[in-house]
């Protein structure tokens, strides 16, 4: 996936912000300084069904499973192990944005997210961050937003 032809070509507001390579959201918010709850974990996960969908919480909240299993109306989701969450979202863990995934997924926003104008999330590598409106990842996702995380 090329990130930044996404951004340019659906006209969205962002800025790159480079750092050390780092996986977790924990370890981003040391590199960079960024309060550790405007930097989101966009987590691959599957339903029961065998449908892939994106879970979107700040970096100091948990996602809460069966929250989000409600919210799709199935009887559970799981997270997909790292190792394939690449060829699913098209980007490694750690480097995934809350946008413009390989693969077409139903998305789910944490109400909690609201509460910023902007956003910070993978970079589509693991050396960068990517900051973004909350208003763009809701709108290019279609994305539900709702309680799903502890």
């Amino acid at each position: 996936m090329d990130l930044k032809r996404y951004l340019e070509e659906n006209l969205v507001w962002h800025r790159f912000i480079l750092k050390e390579e780092t996986v977790h959201t924990v370890d981003a918010a040391n590199a960079t300084g960024i309060e550790l709850y405007k930097i989101t974990k966009n987590l691959v996960a599957r339903t029961n069904e065998g449908e892939f969908v994106m879970l979107i919480v700040p970096g100091d909240r948990k996602v809460d499973l069966k929250k989000a299993a409600s919210v799709l109306d199935v009887k559970n989701i799981q997270i997909v192990p790292f190792v394939e969450a690449e060829g699913i979202s098209g980007y490694p863990p750690g480097g995934t944005p809350s946008i413009g995934h390989k693969t077409k997924m139903r998305v789910i926003l944490d109400k909690t997210l609201l509460g910023y104008d902007a956003i910070f999330c993978g970079g589509g590598s693991r050396d960068r961050l990517l900051e973004l409106r909350v208003a763009d990842v809701i709108k290019l996702n279609s994305a539900f937003v709702a309680d799903i995380s502890i």
